[in-house]
């Protein structure tokens, strides 16, 4: 007869918990037959982060998301609230790019672009946005607003910073075809219905935001403090970064 041997406790170091990376996620909505919807669309199912789950446009940020510059910038407010509890260094250039980075994964999960025409000169050498640049625009920035921000809790086998913007379907000024994304069933959907959707629990905690927003008609209201879920000491927290540049 074998007899199983009791394991000795695990005295090593705990294993050091992921950083998260910066991401950012784009919420379009759309007021053209009365009730608001939102685009939502179903990731892959063999992926590692919330496979099978519904959520909105987004990724993490890329090194080239700093190097576009653009003609239409976010709200100095926006930028603000975008610094305020910023880990790593600080600066207004990546703060852009948090934008920057919700326009280029919208393009390339959603084939809808935020925009402006380009102009004449060279295009500019960014890697990850020359698809976009051959559509024949540059990013446009001054429509979102910057909405929520949230922190994959600790444990997860991907972590990510991501904020949260929003701007108005009205904003999208061409639309391409998208073939093998990351996302698929994309359709709009009010809030309603998004409810019965598989979400993450943060995408349904920010459709409440949203739609409380909406029904307030302070979407794009500068003065809204920004929702910001983390966890702290073991504990699920919703600070507030304040119109001042606070975390209230």
């Amino acid at each position: 007869m074998t007899v199983e041997q009791p394991q000795a406790p695990n005295t090593g170091p705990k294993p050091r918990a992921l950083r998260p990376r910066d991401a950012a996620t784009l919420i379009i909505v759309d007021s053209s037959s009365g009730e608001p919807r939102v685009l939502l669309g179903r990731r892959r199912p063999d992926m590692v982060f919330m496979p099978g789950r519904y959520v909105f446009p987004g990724g993490r940020v890329d090194p080239s998301d700093r190097q576009v510059a653009v003609e239409e910038d976010l709200r100095p407010s926006d930028l603000g609230k975008l610094l305020v509890a910023m880990k790593g260094t600080r600066s207004v250039v990546r703060a852009r790019a948090l934008a920057l980075a919700a326009v280029r994964e919208t393009f390339e999960e959603a084939g809808l672009l935020i925009g402006t025409p380009l102009g004449a000169g060279a295009l500019p050498k960014a890697t990850n946005w020359q698809a976009f640049f051959a559509t024949g625009y540059r990013p446009a920035l001054g429509r979102l607003t910057f909405f929520a921000r949230a922190i994959t809790p600790p444990g997860r086998p991907r972590r990510f910073d991501s904020r949260f913007f929003c701007v108005d379907a009205e904003a999208i000024v061409h639309r391409a075809t998208i073939a093998d994304g990351e996302l698929s069933d994309l359709e709009w959907h009010s809030i309603a219905q998004a409810r019965s959707l598989e979400l993450p629990n943060i995408t349904r905690v920010v459709l409440e935001d949203l739609g409380e927003r909406i029904a307030a008609g302070a979407l794009h209201a500068g003065d809204f403090p920004v929702p910001f879920y983390h966890r702290r000491n073991g504990s699920f927290r919703r600070d507030l970064i304040g119109a001042g540049g606070d975390l209230e």
